[in-house]
């Protein structure tokens, strides 16, 4: 953030998106950067008001959710900050599906029938709702690609108890039926997600951000049966678009490829798309609150008192 520490900050952590500040053993100072990583490659250069966007629609989500389970957020002391507590992490996400698309599809479309040990129906077409939504796990790698991963494999590695894993299926599944409800609300289908879930002593919290458009993908509802009934591509609201105009431009994170050149006129409309996808998850203008890094760090440091 800055060259100055927060108050009894003892560690921090650069993500591909966000930056992390330790306090003490017991809270996490969490800010939303602007950068935006696609292929596991952060591209050079900033989208205007992404972190704010992010920072947002995640603690709005976190907030209509915490009757299903407690969650990590204490305060969002700045647009793109959120101060939370610090929970020892569970090393998988759980990926919740409701329709067969990316990774799910390019499993079924190569002919696999099981993902994650989960059984998938025969006789789907890409973007078709599965019967009921499915999980299907991955490991949360420090560094490169996560892998899918079976909830057999998960228990016997000791990523989590049967118990824990009972208790992070019921959440999942309850997270992802009201995010689908709130979704829904405003035109929306919630197609799939992730969830990160920790542990403070025994209870399990859910933490870190959800239902973003960087850890979700949402179609449009309207239109959306007659668009599968013809075979269309339907229209969504993620940051896909990002990662097809890369492919596009020759570039999915491999060795030897160069990210292409991102045009003023092309950084702006993703964060155009970006504020979009805002005002059509929450049903809310969005208003820009750009902060300097100075006014920032002193909000940081008055809500450090209070929580």
């Amino acid at each position: 953030m800055n060259s100055k520490s927060f108050p009894q900050q003892i560690g921090e952590y650069h993500g591909k998106v966000r930056d992390v500040y330790y306090i003490e053993n017991e809270l996490l100072v969490m800010i939303a950067s602007d950068r935006i990583s696609a292929f596991d490659v952060i591209l050079p250069k900033p989208i205007p008001f992404k972190g704010q966007v992010l920072n947002q629609i995640a603690a709005y989500m976190l907030q209509k959710t915490t009757d299903i389970c407690p969650n990590w957020l204490l305060d969002t002391p700045a647009p793109n900050v959120a101060i939370g507590k610090k929970c020892t992490p569970f090393k998988i996400e759980m990926v919740v599906r409701g329709n067969l698309v990316g990774h799910a599809w390019r499993t079924y479309h190569a002919g696999g029938r099981t993902l994650c040990g989960v059984p998938l129906p025969e006789n789907m077409v890409e973007n078709d709702y599965f019967p009921t939504p499915i999980i299907t796990p991955s490991t949360k790698a420090s560094e490169g690609h996560d892998e899918d991963i079976s909830k057999a494999a998960i228990i016997k590695q000791g990523l989590a108890t049967a118990e824990d894993w009972a208790v992070l299926e019921k959440y999942a599944l309850a997270l992802f039926e009201r995010g689908k409800e709130i979704a829904a609300k405003q035109g929306l289908i919630l197609v799939d997600t992730k969830y990160e879930f920790g542990k403070i002593g025994d209870t399990i919290y859910l933490m870190d951000e959800i239902h973003t458009p960087d850890s979700s993908r949402y179609f449009y509802a309207d239109g959306f049966e007659e668009r599968q009934t013809k075979k269309e591509k339907q229209k969504q609201l993620s940051k896909e678009f990002v990662r097809e105009w890369l492919i596009d431009n020759n570039f999915m994170g491999k060795e030897g490829q160069t990210v292409p050149e991102m045009s003023d006129e092309w950084i702006d409309t993703i964060s155009k798309r970006y504020i979009e996808l805002y005002e059509k998850v929450i049903g809310a203008a969005f208003v820009p609150a750009p902060k300097s890094q100075e006014e920032t760090y002193d909000l940081v440091c008055e809500a450090l008192k209070k929580v």
